[in-house]
Order: structure tokens, then sequence, then C-alpha cells
């Protein structure tokens, strides 16, 4: 029971990095369904964006258009059972608005964690927490 505990955790892992490097440092949001279950519950969406897999796709499409430059990197990944954690950042120049922020053309760095749980292989739940107060005093909007 253990080993497949193990197992499953790695597996879950693995499609976390897959996930981080398909979607948010590519920019493939095309294969969000790869990812995410459609009924994904996101207890973290901004108000007014749809629920879902289709939810993913609008927050990872906002950051796109706001840093349309930024890369993805996984500072740390921790996985147990269906739960994987993440510590990552994202950086880029930020050359379109961004939660009513004009554009500032300047370089900031996006510190995110997030918790996901997966189910089938995709994302079915997923929490984070976003250092806003850092990625706007580094545009100069605090």
């Amino acid at each position: 029971m253990i080993d497949q505990l193990q197992a499953s955790a790695q597996d879950n892992k693995a499609r976390q990095q897959a996930f981080v490097r398909t979607l948010q440092h590519d920019g493939e949001l095309e294969r969000v369904g790869e990812f995410v279950q459609p009924g994904c519950i996101d207890h973290s969406l901004p108000p007014g964006l749809p629920t879902g897999a289709e939810g993913v796709a609008a927050v990872l499409g906002m950051i796109r258009e706001a840093f349309p430059d930024h890369d993805a990197t996984v500072l740390q990944m921790v996985a147990e059972g269906d739960l994987v954690a993440t510590h990552k950042t994202f950086t880029g120049t930020h050359l379109g608005a961004f939660f009513g922020v004009p554009p500032t053309g300047k370089r900031a760095t996006i510190r995110v964690m997030d918790f996901v749980r997966y189910e089938d292989g995709r994302i079915a739940e997923h929490w984070n927490v976003v250092d806003v107060a850092g990625l706007m005093a580094q545009l100069g909007a605090a």
C-alpha cells in the first residue's frame, strides 16, 4: 500500500512538472484539458472568471498577456498521495495591463506557492498564495 501511494505521489509530481513546463512556462494554454479536470475547483480563482479548466486557462492567459516573455521556474516541489505542493516564480517583462496596473516595461518576479490535488492524472482542486504585494512593489504600484 505504501509503495502504491509513493508511486502515485511521484506520478502526480511528474504531471505537475509537465503542467508547469507546458502551460505556465511554454504558454500552450490550448492543452489545459490534458492537465486539468473540466470541473476543477480553484479555491483561489479571482472574481468574475469562469470555473473549471476554463478558469485555469483564463488566469494563465492573463499572466501571459501582462508578462508575455515570462518563464516559470520551480524552486521546490513536494508530493504526498494525491497532493502536490509547488513553490515557483514567474519572471517576465510587464508589457500588458495586470489587475488594473498599466504596463510599466519593468522586469518583475511573481512568487507563488500552489497546492493541487490530482484525480485520475489531472488537477481536480487548486489552492495558491501569490506575493501580490511584492509584485506591486516591483512594478511601482504599491
